[in-house]
């Protein structure tokens, strides 16, 4: 039904091949080729993509045959996506200063097919990338669209913290239900996260301070990608000032995620978690009532 049917139709790159972007890509991956550099550079050839990605914005050219299919294999129990494979063939360099057009096309979807993720189907998808008209390289793309194997239905653990000899004592306090700050000896200065010594006068003593575990949203992120084992997104990420003057990062709990703004009062609420790996307790903060 969808084979052959376009994905995009007329897309250009966003921006022509430059230098820039091929010299960050060759310090990413560390290759120090002199073909990529200098008058005559060339791109390297497995930046075919880049030039046609759309970014955060995406492309306009884009038809909308692609999402439609994969709403459908959505309605139909293959809520998951993985990529599993990519084929690339380079007829020409490219250089900078070329202007990268592209169609792109479902190739190709398989019958039902049963891997160890689950069951689903394997759909292709070939862009063709020209520059003037005339083809300069292919870019097959392949994911599986697939049902969740329910083998495993226990919910995942929750991470752990890395726990060790310079934090053990905040981790201590947190399992009692006790914020507790550390305090350098010699000057007095407070520190959150726990360190070995004082960030102001070096001192390797000091002692603790229970905090009142009351703060304000100081700064904040919503998560909402990518999804990990154990949290649902979209969830508020905050970095709270404590009433002490420190700041900690933590969950934001209470209110809505969209609700969460600089600035709103809140207070610690320690929370456990019991699975096959034992009790673990951890601190988030609540939004006061009536605050939000």
């Amino acid at each position: 039904m969808y084979e052959g049917q376009p994905a995009a139709r007329a897309g250009t790159g966003k921006d022509p091949v430059n230098l820039p972007m091929i010299r960050h890509w060759c310090e990413a991956l560390g290759d120090t080729s002199p073909a990529y550099e200098g008058p005559d550079a060339v791109a390297p050839p497995t930046m075919l993509q880049a030039w046609t990605m759309g970014g955060l914005s995406g492309h306009t050219a884009r038809t909308g045959a692609y999402d439609e299919m994969l709403t459908l294999l959505d309605d139909a129990g293959c809520t998951s996506i993985v990529a599993t494979d990519c084929e690339q063939e380079y007829l020409r360099p490219l250089r900078p200063g070329d202007e990268v057009a592209f169609d792109t096309v479902i190739e190709s979807v398989s019958d039902r097919k049963t891997t160890k993720l689950g069951t689903g189907y394997f759909v292709t998808t070939r862009t063709d990338v020209r520059v003037d008209r005339e083809l300069v390289g292919t870019h097959r793309f392949r994911v599986l669209k697939y049902a969740p194997s329910g083998r495993n239905r226990k919910p995942p653990p929750r991470p752990r913290p890395v726990v060790n000899r310079d934090n053990a004592g905040f981790w201590e306090g947190v399992a009692e239900e006790r914020l507790l700050v550390q305090r350098c000896a010699d000057c007095g200065t407070l520190r959150h996260p726990w360190l070995p010594g004082c960030n102001a006068c070096g001192s390797p003593d000091w002692d603790t301070v229970e905090s009142s575990g009351e703060g304000t949203v100081y700064s904040y992120v919503v998560m909402h990608h990518p999804p990990f084992p154990a949290f649902a997104p979209p969830y508020a990420v905050g970095l709270v000032e404590l009433a002490e003057g420190v700041r900690m990062v933590s969950n934001v709990v209470g209110v809505p995620y969209d609700k969460v703004r600089i600035g709103l009062p809140v207070r610690v609420e320690f929370r456990r978690y019991d699975d096959e790996h034992g009790a673990l307790t951890l601190p988030v903060f609540r939004v006061l009532d009536g605050e939000a």
